[in-house]
């Protein structure tokens, strides 16, 4: 009977975290796009950041959903580290929401149990999966599905924890007996504890339902249990701390500031411990010196009833007086962390790794994509300047008169092992941006993101052929220095650098796509380059025919330049090609 009674302790615990995260990353799915503008656009100020994080956890029902979309939005440039420490404060007030949810769901006793909960769920679940079958809603009923088995989850919690008595189980009241209540000690072991079991568990909701019914059934006295809470703040953040270790540097410090705020909050509060718990207790109407023994086992469970509130009320109140005391703070505690975490010199040249991807945080697929999204931007900016280089690679080769220097050559050399890099990072760029997009779609996706994902692998495979056109105008512009052929004239040269300029501003049409918004992109201008480009080649290929005829230079160097006039022209087929997948248009017939 007992290991029936610990399954189904355990078994309520994983239906209770199971539904948390479906209900989060279905309205995720539902309203991911939305959220990302509001914490864009809501966090002109500190106390305006403080609010949308709120309001964002309330939404999501997970902090660590905000948490790490912020966290993400440092990465990709869009919010300020002070700004994403005022979000990250109010992420903490929300998420206190799911505790008030726990207090109702596990109350025991009293005329909290006048009305079953449960009952809820097995509504959750009929609409739910009449939703879900219905496709159009399908996230609604995933929303509902998810809100029923976390309320199922309490109620089996509940049910479960009655059954185990154990207020009564002299086991377990002896084992909270034998640690002093009035001892500093206890609150520090009991704190301790507290973080060390979400950190365990990885889900400080599931340790918080948990205290709740030991608190509830009487078996465990409400400053250990408040000393337990204060522990799941400090676990929750030390879970997202270990896995910003892989990420970036702004990530890292986000994250540290999260630890930080909680840190120092548990810090002040265990100096007022005992007499903020004692007024969070009378405002909830607990009578924190009723026993058992001197009113009675009724009254005492009636009373004892009252602690999950209790728990609530504090989470609440700590999470709020915390923020009121650090938000005049922001501007220290980044300076702070900027301090603690010195960004990573790195040398561009040789890095290969992914910039904004990061493997270590768990992400929901909106976010996943947004991620991506940044990192094809940092892909498509490295290739226009590879493209630049190519084309000081061309003035390099136009400058020797046919007698190369020691130190040009040098140079010449230089530049072209650095393009030859670039090409090798920008194979390594499409495959791991691949696989990550091919992990990402294995999820369950949107519509609209599956779109984004289909757009995206076609974005980094163009931009992959950019670098090969780059490369093989190198090796070309290479071939000719090298070699014994004749030089382009001034005439060449100067059509090459024309050419050259017009694939530039293609290149630097497609970049201003990529880092802003489509909808403000004027596709028309990319396609009038492109048209311009075509135009200009058609013209320089007739003109190369007479000029080869005529002997201005032989048939072999007009091979050449040819070759890197078609490199021009296919590589603005590229960029086109890059526009169309950004934009869903198709600008060619």
């Amino acid at each position: 009977m007992s290991l029936l009674i610990i399954f189904k302790l355990l078994g309520s615990l994983a239906l209770l975290m199971f539904g948390m995260k479906s209900m989060s990353e279905a309205l995720q799915k539902l309203a991911g796009p939305q959220l990302r503008h509001v914490l864009g656009a809501m966090t002109t100020n500190r106390f305006t950041g403080v609010l949308t994080g709120m309001l964002v956890t309330v939404s999501v029902q997970s902090s660590t959903a905000t948490t790490v979309m912020t966290v993400s939005f440092v990465n990709a440039g869009l919010l300020t580290l002070a700004q994403a420490i005022s979000v990250i404060m109010g992420a903490n007030i929300g998420t206190t929401l799911t505790a008030w949810i726990m207090a109702i769901g596990t109350a025991g006793g009293g005329e909290a149990t006048t009305f079953d909960i449960g009952f809820v769920s097995y509504i959750g679940f009929f609409i739910g999966i009449i939703l879900i079958y219905m496709k159009k809603h399908r996230y609604i009923g995933d929303f509902l599905f998810g809100l029923g088995l976390l309320l199922l989850g309490l109620t089996t919690l509940k049910a479960t924890g009655t059954s185990m008595d154990m207020g009564n189980n002299p086991s377990v009241t002896n084992f909270f007996m034998s640690f002093d209540p009035n001892s500093f000690s206890t609150t520090i072991i009991f704190l301790l504890l507290g973080g060390v079991l979400t950190f365990c568990v990885q889900s400080s909701a599931a340790v918080m339902a948990l205290t709740m019914l030991l608190c509830s059934t009487g078996a465990m006295p409400i400053y250990q249990g408040i000393a337990l809470v204060m522990g799941e703040n400090i676990g929750t953040t030390i879970t997202s701390n270990l896995a910003a270790l892989s990420a970036n540097t702004p990530a890292r410090r986000a994250a540290l500031s999260h630890m930080f705020f909680n840190f120092f909050g548990v810090f002040w509060i265990l100096f007022v411990f005992r007499s903020f718990v004692d007024a969070v207790c009378g405002f909830v109407g607990y009578d924190v010196e009723m026993t058992k023994e001197t009113a009675g086992a009724a009254a005492f469970m009636a009373n004892a009833s009252k602690l999950n509130f209790v728990l609530a009320a504090f989470h609440t109140c700590f999470n709020v007086a915390n923020t009121l005391i650090l938000i005049w703070f922001i501007p220290q505690i980044e300076k702070l962390v900027c301090w603690i975490i010195k960004p990573k010199t790195i040398d561009e040249e040789e890095d290969f790794r992914l910039h904004f991807i990061t493997s270590g945080i768990m992400k929901t697929p909106e976010l996943s994509v947004l991620e991506a999204q940044k990192e094809i931007q940092a892909f498509a900016d490295r290739m226009q300047r590879m493209f630049t280089m190519v084309q000081e690679l061309l003035t390099l080769s136009s400058t020797s008169g046919g007698k190369k220097k020691s130190n040009q050559e040098t140079e010449f050399n230089t530049l072209f092992s650095r393009i030859e890099k670039y090409e090798s990072i920008s194979d390594n760029l499409e495959l791991e941006i691949a696989n990550y997009l091919d992990q990402v779609s294995d999820a369950h996706l949107s519509d609209d993101t599956k779109a984004k994902i289909r757009g995206m692998l076609r974005e980094i495979s163009e931009l992959e052929s950019i670098g090969d056109s780059c490369y093989n105008m190198a090796r070309t512009i290479s071939r000719k220095y090298q070699g014994k052929e004749d030089h382009f004239n001034e005439e060449q040269y100067n059509h090459l650098h024309q050419m050259m300029g017009l694939t530039d501003q293609s290149l630097t049409q497609m970049n201003q796509l990529i880092s802003g918004r489509k909808d403000y992109f004027d596709v028309n201008r990319c396609y009038n380059i492109e048209n311009e480009i075509n135009n200009f080649r058609d013209q320089l290929k007739s003109q190369n025919i007479i000029d080869v005829n005529n002997h201005k230079y032989t048939y072999a160097v007009g091979t050449i330049y040819m070759d890197l006039i078609n490199s021009c022209e296919k590589l603005g087929d590229y960029v086109v090609n890059v526009v169309e997948a950004r934009t869903g248009t198709r600008m060619r017939g």
